[in-house]
């Protein structure tokens, strides 16, 4: 009876000691973030299509920058509200501009030297309508700022030449940026855009999905006899002059979402899933494979309908989304997608060891796809090219 009873004691003292550590882990985790070293690493970030503070088109970024403790000095970590070039809203529908359009060729000169590596996270810009509230946001409108200018690409040659990592992805190589500048960059990076974008919705129904483009729409019936005939899932395809074609789950598509797959250099040294959704925006480009190489493909599941589609527009049904340049002459990746810009919380990246924690982040939902595209493609793969490249900083 005495060791039955001890032993329902220890039992019972256990599992109080778990509850309590269990209590205790995230302060123990934010300690060990705390506890662990800055590394400093200059990273010039250049977002032209920032409407809030909250910088959601560098926040996925400057998570890893903050979880990783990588800081702009040997003291300061970035500040995703201020430390980059770009757009900056102020109150009132006020901003100010602070990108390189404002530098000369000895100030771009002067940031390729201080700077370790450039990441242009997105340069589609700030439009009329969006910014000041007025008529529908869903409209196209003037733009108030944006596109890839000459001292973008004058600064980013400059660090190719440097020696140094650049990483850019969509939207760049798009409208609003001229066709020069495009050809510049294409040139210089060995990279490609067709002309056609593209992006899934979980609903084409108008009376359903209000976040369909007015304009979208509007130039599908133009061109498709003043039809607009979906009402499911599906994808719809855009190209710069503004030519819509739109493939509908069932009838063009036998999966209407769709993947990313990544090969074994992906998978086993990027630490990316093998194969997982993608709900966003993304454009169709290729690359020189004289001196790039893909690490993911993204494929769209097409029926011989859908292919009959794709095939008279030329558009492939697989391409690649990850193109990745290392060599000693400089670093360069290009994400042909929407990466950087993914509805996670930032507060998470003060705890060290949270990426056990994902399955309390999100579901298998389509809903919560862009939060698990973080999890499982941008963290991992931006972790190893963050701490590799620091490691060739220190050699």
């Amino acid at each position: 009876m005495a060791v039955s009873f001890l032993n329902k004691n220890i039992r019972k003292r256990i599992i109080r000691y778990v509850f309590i550590a269990i209590l205790l882990l995230p302060l123990w985790m934010f300690l060990a973030w705390v506890i662990s070293s800055k590394r400093k690493m200059v990273v010039a970030i250049i977002d032209k299509t920032v409407l809030t503070t909250n910088g959601q088109e560098h926040l996925s970024l400057n998570w890893i920058l903050n979880y990783q403790k990588f800081a702009k000095n040997n003291f300061e970590l970035y500040d995703r509200s201020k430390d980059y070039y770009g757009f900056f809203p102020l109150p009132d529908y006020r901003y100010r501009l602070k990108g390189l359009e404002r530098f000369t060729s000895q100030q771009l000169q002067q940031l390729s030297a201080d700077a370790d590596m450039a990441y242009i996270t997105d340069a589609y810009g700030i439009y009329h309508n969006e910014w000041y509230h007025v008529k529908d946001d869903k409209e196209r409108s003037q733009v108030v700022y944006g596109g890839m200018s000459e001292q973008d690409i004058e600064y980013l040659k400059l660090m190719q030449q440097k020696h140094k990592m650049v990483i850019a992805e969509f939207n760049c190589l798009g409208s609003p940026t001229s066709a020069s500048v495009r050809s510049e960059f294409e040139t210089a990076f060995g990279v490609k855009w067709s002309g056609w974008i593209g992006r899934y919705f979980d609903s084409l129904d108008t009376t359903v999905n209000l976040e369909l483009p007015k304009w979208l729409i509007r130039n599908y019936k133009a061109q498709h006899n003043n039809k607009w005939p979906f009402n499911k899932s599906g994808i719809a395809y855009v190209r710069n002059d503004d030519h819509v074609e739109v493939l509908q789950y069932g009838d063009h598509l036998n999966r209407d979402i769709p993947f990313i797959y990544s090969n074994e250099e992906g998978q086993n040294y990027y630490g990316l899933s093998s194969a997982i959704k993608y709900s966003y925006w993304f454009e169709i480009s290729t690359f020189n494979r004289a001196y790039n190489h893909s690490i993911a493909d993204l494929e769209v599941d097409a029926n011989d309908a859908g292919r009959k589609i794709l095939n008279a527009y030329h558009i492939p049904e697989r391409f690649p989304v990850i193109t990745v340049h290392i060599n000693k002459d400089y670093r360069f990746f290009y994400f042909a997608a929407d990466f950087c810009d993914n509805p996670i919380g930032f507060n998470t990246s003060y705890f060290k060891g949270v990426q056990y924690f994902t399955w309390l982040f999100y579901n298998s939902s389509d809903a919560q796809e862009r939060v698990s595209f973080f999890w499982k493609i941008y963290r991992p793969m931006m972790t190893r090219i963050l701490n590799d490249y620091y490691g060739t900083l220190k050699q």
